[in-house]
């Protein structure tokens, strides 16, 4: 079964991204994935993420989003992490602007593997004292850190 943290890089954790907007966010997360991946296009999964939340925004509520998609070109799942600096309005089901991003890509031919990873992150960030730690988390690497040590169920 994949882990959480085997698709997730401490490049790929980044605290105080400054918000902006929605749209700014999800152009933030396109450049960040993009910029380590350079077999994907920026505008690729920017306009897959924008798509996806066209369907229903993935905020979830507690001041999490969970943008995710399927991209073309994408070989395996993806992940990425931010804490932003500024919460931004994210039309979440709870109305609560969001701060604290969990991004995870997957390829086109999504399988029930990739449900279970979204399961994975939305039950990590179902617990309070797992949020708090995330946004205490004052680094890239001390937030790739605590999703590490979550996963591993410390």
């Amino acid at each position: 079964m994949i882990r959480l943290e085997n698709i997730l890089t401490p490049g790929r954790a980044l605290v105080g991204v400054p918000g902006g907007s929605k749209k700014r966010v999800l152009e933030q997360i396109a450049q960040l994935i993009a910029r380590e991946l350079p077999t994907l296009e920026t505008q690729d999964i920017f306009e897959s993420l924008v798509a996806r939340e066209k369907l229903g925004s993935t905020g979830f509520g507690n001041g999490i989003a969970i943008p995710h998609c399927r991209l073309a070109g994408c070989e395996s799942p993806i992940s990425a992490v931010m804490h932003l600096e500024t919460a931004v309005d994210f039309d979440a089901i709870d109305g609560a602007p969001v701060d604290l991003l969990f991004v995870l890509l997957v390829p086109q031919a999504a399988t029930d593997e990739h449900l279970e990873l979204l399961r994975q992150i939305a039950s990590m960030l179902d617990r309070a004292e797992v949020r708090e730690r995330l946004r205490a988390a004052d680094s890239s690497e001390a937030l790739y850190q605590v999703v590490v040590d979550v996963q591993s169920g410390h």
